[in-house]
């Protein structure tokens, strides 16, 4: 039995399907009903056999911080994709952060431990990598600095993945992957896919600096092969290309038939912009949608190097134009 955890996002529905066109022995925990929904329509999607797939799947309610709930689900589990998370970028988030992406993925390596599980694999991210000097491109051994200034989410995966790296001092065997930004159809509300939402309306504005992108049939794809491998205890950035935010952008917009973007938003508007926002989120109560580290994120030309997964797997990785195509003939659909 294969359980997967975070099987209501986009990584996780299709890893689902991918699993269950496998014919594999597939269980997956939801915390909601509606969001089963979403991922009924990714099967839709990608198979016109979806509503068999969909049903081969048993799906048990539960969260990664219910302890009780959660030990139901891994009876008789052998492996376990850990993908659920929660995803912000919003400084006054930590706490939930924290409680989410580190006591979550605590209480998923201990049961793993003591039910036996043969092997795991968790979904980071390439927030939890440090930065290069000389700018060489970062890679698996790129050291995390704990006093930068490194955002809420990003401190919280990193913690997530220490609970994975003390599981495998006691006994468990795991992968991690970090992915870049993850491009893939279906979920329009969130994440990549709400910038295919908004690419309709146009944008109106680029920032300067590089996106990390990678494909979420690809990132599937590796989890699947490094499970099904002999490979144990080590991580894997993956990332297929890096494109300016300006090429970006521009991509969507075009999948879709919106507006592309024509002005450059320097730094210094930026850096006003977020101060705005912290003073609105004060004011009414709001989430905040800009801030110090995002505004660095988007002007900063980061490369990451994949070189790794390359050569353990032979892998090579998707074109990203096709997927950004493709993607958006399914948002227009």
């Amino acid at each position: 039995m294969i359980l997967v955890t975070g099987g209501t996002g986009l990584v996780g529905a299709h890893l689902l399907y991918k699993l269950a066109n496998q014919k594999e022995k597939v269980r997956a925990i939801y915390r909601s009903e509606h969001k089963l929904q979403l991922v009924k329509n990714v099967f839709a999607s990608l198979d016109a056999d979806f509503e068999m797939l969909f049903a081969s799947i048993e799906w048990v309610k539960a969260d990664i911080l219910d302890i009780p709930a959660l030990l139901e689900a891994f009876l008789g589990v052998k492996y376990v994709y850990h993908s659920a998370a929660f995803v912000s970028f919003e400084p006054n988030k930590y706490h939930l952060l924290r409680r989410t992406n580190i006591d979550g993925t605590a209480n998923v390596v201990n049961l793993c431990l003591s039910e036996n599980v043969e092997k795991l694999c968790y979904v980071s991210s390439i927030a939890t990598l440090g930065s290069e000097l000389n700018n060489k491109p970062v890679n698996e051994e790129t050291i995390w600095d704990p006093e930068a200034d490194n955002n809420a989410y990003a401190i919280t995966k990193y913690g997530a993945e220490m609970e994975v790296w003390r599981g495998t001092q006691e006994g468990l065997d795991a992968v991690i992957v970090n992915p870049g930004v993850i491009l893939g159809a279906g979920f329009w509300d969130n994440g990549t896919g709400n910038l295919f939402k908004k690419a309709k309306k146009g944008f109106p504005f680029y920032t300067s600096g590089t996106i990390a992108l990678v494909t979420v049939d690809d990132v599937v794809k590796v989890m699947i092969d490094l499970m099904q491998s002999d490979i144990k205890n080590e991580r894997f950035v993956l990332v297929a290309e890096h494109w300016t935010y300006k090429k970006f952008l521009e991509a969507v917009a075009t999948a879709v038939n919106g507006k592309p973007p024509k002005k450059l938003a320097p730094n210094w508007l930026l850096n006003i912009g977020w101060q705005l926002d912290w003073f609105k989120t004060k004011l009414t109560g709001m989430r905040r949608q800009l801030t110090r580290n995002l505004v660095r994120t988007l002007s900063t030309d980061t490369q990451y190097s994949s070189d790794k997964i390359k050569t353990a797997l032979n892998f090579k990785f998707k074109a990203v134009d096709d997927v950004i195509c493709e993607t958006g003939r399914l948002y227009l659909k």
